[in-house]
């Protein structure tokens, strides 16, 4: 059997007798310690990063209401919550060294990618349960088409916002980037 130190059920798998009320006979109350477990409802987004962490990705993304926050940021792979508002959008960005992935759990809007800021050839309605691959390099936008707000996360590999990152608005977001510029 594999021991990975990161997993739900070390040596166990995905065995169902085993849950987190009812752990595997090797994991102890010490071991449990550990691990964060987090009920879904009420769940406070703030960042996990760099410690075990299990999260119902589904409703962490749903409950933010915030245009930005991070949720885990590690050493090489961070995720983020967002929430764009009627009309808004992330705006034209592009990572040169970190691939992006968004999925959206609720909402609808158009992405747009392309090699040059001025060249997005690619578009493409999404919608909920919607899988969005940014590679580096490319120049992206995602803009909220719906009558609700559009929730999403995104993985970055590596991380592309400082740990424990909470930017209310895109306002705020835009405030710090123009201070790194």
């Amino acid at each position: 059997m594999n021991y990975n130190p990161y997993s739900y059920y070390p040596n166990y798998g995905n065995d169902p007798r085993y849950s987190f009320n009812n752990p595997p006979p090797s994991l102890t109350p010490h071991a449990m310690e550990q691990y964060q477990f987090v009920p879904y409802q009420n769940m406070g987004l703030q960042d996990f990063g760099q410690q075990p962490y299990v999260v119902n990705i589904n409703e962490a993304t749903r409950q933010n209401n915030t245009y930005r926050t991070a949720l885990w940021t590690g050493k090489q792979l961070q995720t983020t919550l967002m929430s764009l508002r009627v009309g808004e959008d992330i705006g034209l960005e592009m990572h040169p060294n970190v691939d992006q992935f968004l999925r959206v759990e609720q909402g609808q809007g158009i992405v747009q990618m392309g090699k040059s800021r001025n060249n997005l050839t690619y578009q493409q309605r999404v919608y909920e349960d919607s899988a969005i691959f940014i590679p580096a390099g490319t120049w992206h936008n995602l803009t909220n088409t719906g009558r609700t707000p559009l929730k999403l996360y995104s993985i970055y590999a590596p991380p592309n916002h400082p740990f424990g990152t909470v930017q209310v608005t895109k306002a705020d977001a835009m405030a710090v980037e123009e201070q790194y510029m």
